[in-house]
């Protein structure tokens, strides 16, 4: 992944996401994805600005089937919020810059 954008995989999830210690923004996209395409350059600059305070994670729904299924991802893009192991925000759709900057620091 580009600039401070990590990705995620079925086997790493619980290392990369679960078991972080700021938050972690989750991004459940697909490379066919128009809507994902068109979120990926405001994450770029989220990850950039949000450096130090939370962390943005991207997992391919067509190559880490497990865990978009775990998590109830029926449409993408979609961005999950964790805390401490936990769901704690969910944004389906792609989102103005302003609501998923919120949503990060309303859980910081």
């Amino acid at each position: 992944m580009a600039g401070n954008i990590n990705s995620a995989s079925d086997s790493s999830f619980d290392t990369d996401v679960l078991k972080g210690q700021e938050p972690v923004l989750v991004d459940f996209w697909a490379e066919w994805c128009g809507p994902c395409k068109a979120l990926a350059p405001k994450l770029e600059e989220i990850a950039g600005e949000m450096t130090g305070k939370a962390k943005i994670v991207k997992v391919d729904v067509d190559a880490n089937p497990d865990t978009a299924s775990k998590y109830g991802v029926r449409g993408i893009p979609t961005l999950v919020l964790f805390k401490g192991g936990k769901e704690v925000g969910r944004l389906v759709g792609n989102q103005p810059k302003d609501a998923i900057v919120n949503l990060l620091k309303d859980h910081q």
